[in-house]
């Protein structure tokens, strides 16, 4: 794997003070409508044409969680492998005309396996041709691998969120390619907010190779932090204490994906999950 006196540092480097401003205390339903923007990212959030998407909210907490990570209209924001569109589907009505959204996916020459050079490769294409009907704003949406985004979206972007792919792409071996690169995206006071699957703190070491889906929230804050971010808040909106994260076959064995066919795992609901919010450091 690449940069791998990089990782092994930043491992060994998590940092002991906890944020001026985490919430370790914050829960879903505390977050109630009380500014402005709430009211927009609510009708986001309600619209009927995100009836199929409505059954994952109890489990994604979508307006705490962008609230949390303080994305407004207006903003450009680039959601970093937009996947299945979850929450394209929310953002782009949400940031409105006067705001951009930008789907931005990993360079497949970073991969340090053909697999991922693959899976990469492909889709920038599948979310071109997917996104129209994703689109319920019908605003201009882009979507770039990151080798190919345009000079001008450097110091551009005033958030970047990852919603559970950090784990992809430390076993894919991409992981100081693409955060440098969201880096430089963002403006100087730009923030970068992460949700993953998260493993116990005393989890053993298999852990931290991502490739069952989970990563410990101690090693997410120093690989972050060694790519130039700084912690400054962190939630336990989408925490699930219900999930033990030791499933054979990894998160992939829980809800929605239910891969193990394992019906005695869907009580468990979606997986435990951190949210942390990190700053651009000068």
């Amino acid at each position: 794997m690449r940069h791998l006196p990089i990782l092994a540092a930043a491992l060994m480097s998590v940092a002991a003070a906890a944020p001026a401003y985490a919430q370790e205390g914050h829960h879903a339903g505390m977050a109630m409508p009380g500014h402005a923007h709430h009211g927009a990212l609510m009708e986001a959030i309600g619209d009927a044409r995100r009836d199929a998407d409505r059954a994952r909210d109890q489990w994604r907490h979508p307006f705490e969680t962008l609230d949390f990570f303080g994305v407004r209209p207006g903003m450009t924001v680039v959601d970093y492998m937009p996947a299945g569109g979850w929450y394209t589907r929310i953002l782009v009505p949400y940031l409105g005309a006067q705001g951009r959204y930008v789907g931005i996916t990993p360079d497949p020459a970073a991969a340090d396996s053909q697999r991922f050079r693959d899976y990469f490769g492909k889709l920038p294409g599948e979310f071109q041709s997917a996104y129209p009907a994703w689109n319920l704003a019908g605003a201009p949406i882009a979507v770039h691998g990151s080798q190919a985004a345009p000079e001008a979206m450097k110091g551009a972007v005033d958030r970047v969120l990852i919603f559970r792919e950090m784990h992809n792409l430390l076993r894919s071996g991409t992981m100081y390619t693409e955060l440098t690169r969201l880096r430089a995206m963002l403006k100087d006071d730009g923030m970068l907010g992460i949700v993953q699957h998260r493993a116990p703190a005393d989890a053993p070491a298999a852990y931290t190779a991502g490739a069952n889906g989970y990563l410990r929230q101690q090693d997410v804050i120093a690989l972050v932090e060694a790519h130039g971010f700084e912690l400054v808040g962190m939630s336990e909106i989408n925490a699930n204490p219900r999930d033990t994260a030791d499933h054979e076959g990894g998160v992939w064995q829980l809800p929605p994906s239910l891969s193990g066919k394992n019906e005695a795992l869907r009580s468990i609901g979606e997986s435990d999950r951190m949210t942390l919010l990190f700053r651009k450091r000068a």
